[in-house]
């Protein structure tokens, strides 16, 4: 067992981190936002440890999720060229509705199942990226 590296503060913000990104399921992805901003101020501390690929597991976590999130919203755009047709209207939100749930859903289940195993990880006193 590394003591050194289990009483590192960082090991500490880390694991804080990875809790942040799992809750922000929750706040509409508000914690999320906040989790990536302690990253980046941060990321010039961790530099050179094993918890800078955690710091970069992290970010490139967000940056999936924020997107995978973005993609499942732009079937609403469709909406606008239904037009006054009400049958069309109703179809196109229940796909893009369907669609929407569909891919939060799992975008929701992947970045819970990348915090666990950044912080089984971490428990192990492992960097991310070998």
């Amino acid at each position: 067992m590394n003591y050194s590296i289990d009483k590192d503060a960082n090991r500490t913000l880390t694991l804080v981190l990875y809790i942040l990104y799992i809750i922000a399921i929750f706040s509409g992805g508000l914690l999320a936002v906040v989790a990536l901003i302690i990253n980046y101020v941060k990321r010039n501390d961790v530099r050179g440890s094993i918890f800078a690929s955690h710091f970069t597991w992290q970010i490139r976590t967000f940056w999936w999720y924020l997107f995978w999130n973005i993609i499942a919203f732009i079937p609403f755009f469709f909406l606008f060229f239904t037009g006054e047709n009400a049958d069309l209207f109703a179809g196109v939100a229940l796909i893009a509705t369907t669609f929407c749930i569909l891919v939060v859903g799992i975008s929701w289940i992947w970045i819970v199942y990348r915090a666990i195993r950044g912080m089984i990880r971490l428990n192990d006193n492992q960097a991310m990226y070998q």
